[in-house]
């Protein structure tokens, strides 16, 4: 395709392109200017000397991190807790949204959607709060109902039995409505002639999912999941920090709360930023690495 042909399409679809211009201009001031700032992790940084006026240091801080006593330990954990919220919460949306799509009463759809949308609102903060109050062995309605039928009194939270329970099953109920909205929306999409045409060869309802419902979103799973991938060195800031504690520090301390306390609490920015720098890496890493696979067999890919 000519420059000239690509513009003249570009002008003749004006107005759609219109509409991205917001989304350029928040990821060029908040995605593409910050990456300015990566040289500290190769400097001392000083206050005084700003970015570019700060002497370099090579790689000092990287070599500092994995001479770090806790460094396997971080990424580890790190990784453990975003592939479990990865294997299991990935498919959670999807089921959801096949479970919508197929309730013909829209009153209670509406409402169900709405329910599940809100906790994706709520802050972490109130979510763990709430979490306490449910499921503390004192006067907790979760450990009440337990003690109720004989059972012994469980001390859910801050206990290694039950750490990665209550860290995958609230990131799943906090997200799964929200993450559903992208597959609502591809099922919307899919040709209700193949719906008909399955009824006609008498396929159930199903046989209808599997054979038309699934394939229809299927690419868009796929795109979501090479994106998901990315965050594998991200387990969540937010949920660790509060429902990690000196009980579970063993299997709970991840990287992105050591690099909020490395930089924020005791002030080692040129540290934090070269840890940081690392999962960032690390996670372009595994995009194009599993971009590059689903390419190759299934020919849907980011690009």
């Amino acid at each position: 395709m000519t420059a000239s042909l690509l513009w003249k399409r570009i002008w003749k679809h004006k107005i759609f392109y219109l509409f991205m211009v917001p989304g350029i201009v928040w990821f060029f001031l908040f995605s593409y200017v910050p990456l300015y700032g990566i040289q500290i992790a190769f400097r001392d940084f000083m206050y005084s000397g700003g970015f570019s006026g700060s002497p370099w240091a090579g790689l000092k801080y990287f070599r500092q991190f994995f001479d770090y006593y806790q460094s396997y330990e971080l990424i580890r954990n790190t990784i453990l807790i975003s592939m479990l919220k990865l294997l299991i919460g990935f498919s959670m949306p999807i089921i959801l949204a096949i479970l919508l799509n197929e309730v013909r009463n829209l009153k209670f759809k509406k409402t169900v959607q709405t329910l599940s949308y809100l906790p994706y609102f709520v802050s972490w903060i109130v979510v763990v709060t709430l979490m306490q109050r449910l499921l503390t062995p004192y006067g907790g309605p979760i450990n009440d109902l337990l003690a109720s039928f004989g059972m012994e009194r469980i001390q859910f939270l801050y206990n290694t039995t039950w750490f990665y329970q209550i860290i995958v099953g609230s990131d799943i109920w906090k997200n799964i409505g929200w993450n559903s909205i992208i597959y609502i929306a591809a099922i919307a999409g899919i040709d209700q002639q193949l719906y008909e045409a399955a009824k006609i060869d008498g396929a159930g309802r199903f046989r209808q999912i599997w054979h038309v419902t699934l394939p229809g979103i299927r690419n868009i799973a796929v795109i979501l999941f090479i994106l998901s991938v990315g965050s594998l060195m991200s387990a969540g800031y937010e949920q660790l920090l509060l429902l990690n504690g000196p009980s579970t520090a063993s299997i709970g301390s991840v990287l992105d709360v050591h690099v909020i306390n490395s930089g924020i609490t005791q002030g080692r920015i040129s540290y934090a930023a070269a840890v940081g720098l690392f999962q960032s890496v690390i996670a372009l890493i595994l995009i194009l690495t599993v971009n590059r696979l689903s390419r190759k067999y299934s020919e849907v890919s980011l690009f």
